[in-house]
């Protein structure tokens, strides 16, 4: 059994065990706990999970949305990546432009209310298909302001000037290894209340070199178990991954620490059918060797090989 996906797992049983039952910015309520951390040696294999089916293209779009510094979700959709859709979809239905039936509080009349759902999925269409073919509509409803991809290449400074921390992160990198500020952080506490679709979740990370390995810590301030967490530790591992090869190094270890730990209160059954599950051999990582810079990477320069995976287990988001 991997100890990279065992670690996980530990997690699950952890928050399931010892949680503090808690309500939540969603009305979902959850198990919850403060403070855990996760080790991750990316030595041992690429930490994408096995006991349930995690999609990678899904993981390596997303990263390379954020590398490039877009915070419009046009670029995801032309790669098929709806994982960003209902924080700008919501943006257009609460707007005077929409005419449609009423959206609002979707996960909930989701559940119990067929004909809902069905005018949702149209009116998600609808709104994708725009988003798509429209230059003026995605502009104005598919940007989601200052996240993750804004804060990483162009923060912006109280004298109006710019930083590129992802581009500097990889210089010091290169140029000062030993140096403890390879650093990136997201959250801008001016753009947090009112400039962004949705605040943070995985908030500031860290590089550290030795023995010529890169390894990389990540905060993330609020983890959704079951749905989130295996995303973050895949892109975190993958953008490890990434920026070590540019640097010439190899890879060390990946390790979580996250603030708020929880499983929502309609994930209980999808985390104890995964727990059943037993662990299969992790998959390995292939980078185009040509490519030498990170921000030059597209989708067909990453590939994930050998990964045999459990099927998928399905899910609501909690929006």
């Amino acid at each position: 059994m991997s100890k990279n996906e065992q670690a996980y797992l530990n997690m699950c049983e952890h928050v399931l065990k010892e949680g503090n039952s808690k309500g939540d910015r969603t009305g979902t309520g959850t198990l919850s706990v403060f403070g855990h951390q996760m080790r991750f040696d990316l030595q041992e294999g690429f930490p994408l999970m096995t006991t349930k089916r995690v999609p990678f293209k899904l993981i390596a779009s997303e990263l390379l949305w954020f590398m490039k510094g877009d915070t419009n979700i046009r670029y995801l959709l032309e790669n098929k990546n709806n994982i960003w859709n209902e924080w700008a979809f919501q943006k257009w239905v609460e707007s005077e432009d929409y005419q449609g039936p009423d959206m609002t509080d979707f996960g909930r009349r989701s559940q119990k209310d067929e004909e809902f759902k069905k005018q949702y999925k149209e009116q998600m269409d609808t709104f994708k298909e725009k988003i798509l073919k429209d230059d003026a509509f995605a502009k104005e409803f598919g940007d989601l302001g200052a996240v993750y991809g804004k804060q990483w290449r162009e923060w912006k400074t109280s004298r109006s000037e710019t930083i590129d921390q992802l581009q500097n992160v990889v210089e010091s990198i290169k140029n000062n290894p030993d140096s403890r500020r390879h650093i990136v952080t997201a959250w801008n506490p001016e753009d947090v209340p009112s400039n962004m679709a949705l605040p943070p979740c995985h908030i500031l990370f860290q590089f550290y070199v030795a023995d010529g390995k890169l390894s990389c810590q990540l905060y993330q301030r609020s983890g959704d178990i079951f749905l989130g967490v295996p995303f973050n530790i895949a892109s975190y591992a993958l953008l490890t991954h990434l920026i070590a090869h540019e640097c010439g190094l190899e890879v060390g270890e990946f390790i979580h620490t996250l603030g708020d730990a929880h499983i929502y209160s309609n994930h209980m059954n999808q985390i104890h059918e995964q727990l059943s599950r037993e662990p299969r051999t992790l998959p390995s990582l292939t980078l185009n060797k040509e490519k030498e810079s990170i921000f030059d990477f597209d989708m067909e320069d990453i590939t994930i090989e050998g990964y045999d995976p459990h099927p998928s287990i399905k899910a609501p988001v909690a929006v």
